[in-house]
């Protein structure tokens, strides 16, 4: 009886550290780290705007269309 009783201690000690098993602190780490995935997400997109929106493309424009038109 004794060594079943330390495969139950050693089973439970086990299960207590198993993501899967003890679903209320695995539901709560999968929250935070849901929150924390999003919270970078929209660190990451903010900055991209930043970043990008002093940038102006270099378009050619066709010297027949400007405000003084320039013929050939």
């Amino acid at each position: 009886m004794s060594q079943h009783s330390q495969y139950q201690q050693e089973l439970q000690k086990v299960q207590d550290k198993d993501f899967a098993h003890d679903w209320v602190s695995s539901s709560a780490f999968l929250f935070y780290l849901q929150i924390a995935c999003m919270v970078a997400f929209l660190f990451g997109g903010c900055y991209m705007l930043y970043t990008k929106r002093f940038e102006k493309p270099e378009v050619k424009i066709q010297e027949s269309t400007l405000y003084t038109p320039q013929y050939k």
